[in-house]
């Protein structure tokens, strides 16, 4: 339960600083911010399976056994960001391409703060 928090909150942190450095991405504020990890983290839980599955299957597999599954990860985290856009009002990407490099901050920040504190 401490990490899902912790993960929420960097990853939060994480939304306002795309969002700062961006163009293409909007945030209103930490409240939202707040909100939005939170809709990302329960997506991923509920969906990532599904996803990751469906890329595997539809590229044949090709990144996995390339030891590349980083790239279906970081794609399945670009749909469940646009999922994300889709639920709420407080939170924009404009084209999949913003998604795409938010979800690679994430995922860079994530691994980051798991190597620290876990």
């Amino acid at each position: 339960m401490f990490q899902w928090i912790i993960h929420i909150l960097i990853d939060a942190l994480v939304l306002l600083l795309a969002a700062r450095l961006l163009s293409s991405v909007e945030l209103k504020g930490f409240k939202s911010a707040i909100i939005v990890a939170i809709i990302i983290g329960v997506l991923s839980f509920l969906l990532s399976w599904l996803l990751t599955a469906i890329l595997n299957i539809a590229t044949l597999g090709i990144f996995y056994f390339l030891g590349l599954g980083f790239i279906t990860r970081v794609i399945v985290n670009a749909i469940i960001i646009e999922i994300a856009d889709k639920l709420t009002d407080d939170f924009k990407t404009h084209g999949f391409k913003a998604s795409l490099i938010l979800a690679v901050f994430i995922a860079i920040v994530g691994t980051i703060v798991d190597a620290i504190l876990f």
